[in-house]
């Protein structure tokens, strides 16, 4: 055992001070006929639980990843394994998600690389057997490497998009090996510095070009699921082309691959790109394009990308909202979060995911108590009332011209002022939900 001192974590309720139980999350419970555990797929993101040490730029790691092997062999990827499923056995989490070089040391020569990834990816096989934790997605890290240094399908060399290729096409073949529901193109490095040397239209083609490739080979060898894009900004491109769900959308649907493709939303990246989560999460949606999601939150007073825990009850809430509202996710809730670098134990790694699960289970409660209240939702409703019937009525249906509307509103006159926004309002029955027992 990798963590001896550590029990499986049991709900307790709210009233629990224990800092190893659950107080929110209720896996059985039922909320608008679904337990939590439906409605709140979560994920271990093998690249930071499993990886990250703490290392950022003004240090050395902090945390001991190193599970009792030496670091860069085979022992140690199985280790992590070994550590890996134990942990997600003892919080209750039923999925995991991974980089291709997550699971395995890089080696010099791709071949070597596969035959690693072959071999971890049987062994994860033999962990999954007997157990109820499955893969949500995997994904190939095409941005660490120097090779990348100009992205990958983004690349200005061919040979650098051919390995790029290569690596889809391995971590594609571990994906459905391991039966996972999706498959993400995390933009990386896929953007520019400067358009003093960039041409952005070839660019982007390219990596279109890269994305069809995947879905074909994907379909040719039976991976039924989604393919995502996880928009992002900025970090580490200035500017990236995935900025954010409305560009992702747009460019999939200039490329012909929004048939194929939906949303990997990351809450911190959508505050990077200057919008709520729930707005990314909102317009994933109403574009028939919400897939999944990475659960985390950045800091405010800080401008990059911290990968923090979420914490934020009114984040979570309004998330929740969103998802429930567009009838669930096709994805999951992967923690792409990170201990602090001074929370290195591996106690605090059972505490993060604790404060991350509860913040999610607690913002579903809340979020169910919004939607049976119904006064939000009559308030919208009741606030585009105009358009039900008469003039309003035609235009939603396309039955009027620019004429007739012109000639309505000479009739007219003066239109009055549109029904008060009551925003202040609405704001303050957000908080009665939040804090009514």
């Amino acid at each position: 055992m990798y963590f001896p001192n550590i029990p499986v974590i049991p709900y307790e309720g709210p009233n629990s001070t224990n800092p190893l139980a659950f107080k929110y999350y209720d896996a059985d419970k039922v909320i608008l006929g679904k337990t939590m555990k439906e409605h709140l797929p979560f994920a271990m993101a093998w690249w930071h639980n499993l990886c990250a040490t703490g290392v950022d730029m003004f240090g050395r790691g902090t945390a001991d990843k190193a599970f009792g092997a030496q670091e860069g062999t085979m022992e140690h990827a199985k280790a992590k394994v070994d550590a890996g499923f134990e942990f997600m056995q003892k919080m209750g989490i039923e999925y995991f998600c991974f980089h291709d070089v997550d699971l395995v040391p890089e080696a010099d020569d791709i071949k070597e690389t596969n035959r690693r990834l072959d071999e971890i990816s049987d062994y994860i096989l033999e962990k999954m057997q007997g157990t109820n934790i499955k893969c949500l997605w995997g994904t190939a890290n095409m941005f660490g490497n120097p090779r990348y240094m100009n992205g990958a399908g983004s690349s200005n060399s061919a040979d650098v998009f051919c390995f790029a290729a290569a690596q889809v096409k391995k971590a594609l073949d571990i994906t459905v090996k391991l039966g996972g529901r999706g498959y993400v193109f995390w933009g990386g490095r896929e953007g520019y510095e400067t358009l003093l040397n960039t041409d952005v239209k070839f660019e982007q083609e390219n990596i279109a070009a890269l994305m069809h490739m995947a879905v074909k080979y994907g379909r040719s060898i039976g991976f039924t699921g989604d393919f995502y894009i996880e928009p992002k900004p900025k970090e580490p491109m200035k500017h990236q082309y995935d900025f954010d769900a409305a560009t992702a959308i747009g460019f999939l649907r200039q490329y012909g691959l929004d048939k194929d493709f939906k949303m990997n939303i990351e809450a911190n990246h959508a505050t990077l790109a200057g919008h709520t989560f729930q707005h990314d999460l909102r317009i994933s949606a109403i574009n028939g394009m919400l897939g999944s999601v990475d659960a985390n939150q950045g800091d405010m007073l800080l401008g990059w990308d911290t990968d923090e825990f979420p914490y934020d009850i009114y984040v979570t809430t309004m998330a929740m909202y969103e998802i429930l509202k567009a009838g669930g996710l096709t994805g999951g809730l992967n923690f792409d979060s990170k201990n602090r670098r001074p929370s290195y134990t591996h106690e605090d790694m059972f505490h993060a995911f604790i404060l991350g699960m509860d913040a999610f289970a607690l913002g579903l409660i809340k979020a169910a108590k919004i939607i049976e209240d119904g006064r939000i939702d009559g308030f919208i409703a009741d606030r585009y009332s105009s358009y039900n019937s008469g003039i309003g009525a035609k235009i939603r249906a396309g039955e009027t011209s620019l004429e007739e509307l012109a000639a309505y509103a000479d009739e007219l006159g003066a239109p009055a002022l549109p029904g008060s926004g009551r925003q202040e309002y609405l704001e303050g029955v957000i908080n009665n939900i939040m804090f009514s027992v």
